[in-house]
């Protein structure tokens, strides 16, 4: 009798794990933890579904970590993208081929899905709540980057494009870059990373096509304004800055909050799951009680570290020379030329 009861109080002895941010890398783990019988309480400040600033495009993840957080089945009918064509101020510099497939579905479908999982398997996700950061053990930040004085504004809508001329379609300005690739019925993601400019005045769904004009995209912008917008779909940010994030002391951090990879590389959300990859064994250490939280934390820190230090190092480095003056004549020569390494170059971003 005594040994039943022992067995059946072994879920309540866990440490619960609270996660404050309930996008990719917040909600993936959450699921992959309650996979493992953990308690899990994720805490979000806004609702779902709803629409983010992303690229909405997953290149360089694979199915063994998506299958070990328990989530592939959510990709099933997500889109398998494998051409890429890439513009600068609208003039065609490069045609090439994924090695591996990426998946186009857009956040408002894959994050109440992730919800909808996480719920399912006995989580508590509890949305409308504005946490802040404590040190505690246990407690998890995913919320996303700190807000801070930065040179960029990302913008997102979803847009019913005529034609497009390769699965992913890049377009280079002379002051950022969108990428525009499909999600789920018929609808295209554009989604852009600019230098933000106080001077155009445009708002609302106007001010991507007028930040498109400003850099020389003046065609697609024209298509943009001709085009049928998903309501809602439009979303602006600003006031961030690429690369790692700056750390809150002691506090556990994972996805966006930890670091930001220049949005370029397309390997953005891909980051957000394998963070949660890294994070999955020694947070259920912890939960167990055979790791302490510090050990826990310390370890995957570590693990984050290494698996992205080389991309992030290889996509800033990138980044300016895709922004700076004359680099699309510089894409364009060594394209004419083949020398432009696209293959090498994002191996080295994944």
């Amino acid at each position: 009798m005594a040994r039943g009861k022992a067995r059946g109080s072994v879920a309540v002895l866990k440490h619960e794990i609270t996660i404050v941010g309930g996008g990719l890398a917040g909600l993936s783990l959450a699921a992959a933890l309650r996979r493992h019988e953990v308690p899990v309480t994720v805490l979000e400040a806004g609702t779902y579904p709803r629409h983010r600033v992303c690229g909405e495009f997953i290149s360089g993840v694979s199915n063994e970590t998506l299958t070990g957080l328990g989530i592939i089945d959510l990709f099933d009918d997500a889109h398998r993208h494998r051409s890429l064509a890439w513009y600068e101020n609208g003039r065609l510099v490069h045609r090439d081929e994924f090695k591996n497939p990426a998946l186009g579905i857009s956040r408002y479908v894959l994050d109440e899905r992730l919800r909808e999982q996480v719920e399912a398997l006995g989580g508590n996700v509890r949305t409308g709540h504005r946490a802040l950061p404590e040190l505690r053990d246990g407690y998890v930040w995913t919320a996303g980057r700190r807000p801070r004085k930065g040179p960029w504004i990302g913008l997102k809508a979803h847009v019913k494009i005529p034609v497009n001329s390769a699965d992913l379609e890049m377009h280079g300005g002379n002051n950022g870059y969108v990428g525009l690739a499909g999600v789920e019925d018929s609808w295209t993601n554009i989604c852009g990373l600019f230098r933000l400019d106080r001077a155009l005045k445009a708002d609302g769904t106007n001010l991507l096509a007028a930040y498109l004009e400003a850099g020389g995209n003046r065609e697609i912008a024209d298509v943009l304004r001709g085009s049928e917008w998903r309501a809602g779909s439009f979303s602006a940010v600003a006031g961030f800055e690429l690369g790692r994030q700056p750390p809150f002391p002691g506090l556990l951090t994972l996805g966006d909050a930890e670091s930001m990879i220049p949005p370029f590389t397309g390997n953005g959300m891909s980051m957000a799951f394998q963070a949660a990859e890294c994070a999955l064994g020694p947070l259920i250490a912890y939960a167990q009680g055979t790791q302490s939280w510090q050990c826990a934390a310390n370890t995957i820190r570590a693990a984050v570290r290494k698996k992205f230090r080389r991309r992030l190092a290889v996509a800033g480095a990138l980044h300016p020379l895709l922004l700076g003056i004359g680099s699309g004549s510089l894409l364009r020569c060594l394209s004419a030329a083949r020398l432009l390494p696209f293959q090498p170059m994002l191996s080295l971003i994944r």
